[in-house]
């Protein structure tokens, strides 16, 4: 199956991979550092292992980073 992963071409081998399955595939180890979308929605970080993605969905990974002020 092939989906679409921080917009680029991404093969899967399970016929319904879970976003959870995606994350980890990506070493995406700390979750509470990444929001993720799919097909434009966000999707609450509980229900990621729920979530079943279809051929052509499209994952996106927003990371957090940090800073601030120099001051």
């Amino acid at each position: 199956m092939i989906i679409k992963v921080n917009g680029e071409r991404y093969e899967v081998a399970a016929p319904r991979p879970s976003l959870s399955e995606i994350l980890s595939s990506n070493g995406v180890q700390a979750i509470e550092t990444v929001s993720v979308q799919v097909n434009g929605e966000f999707v609450d970080p509980n229900d990621y292992s729920t979530v079943d993605l279809k051929p052509d969905d499209e994952v996106d990974f927003l990371y957090f980073l940090g800073g601030g002020s120099s001051r």
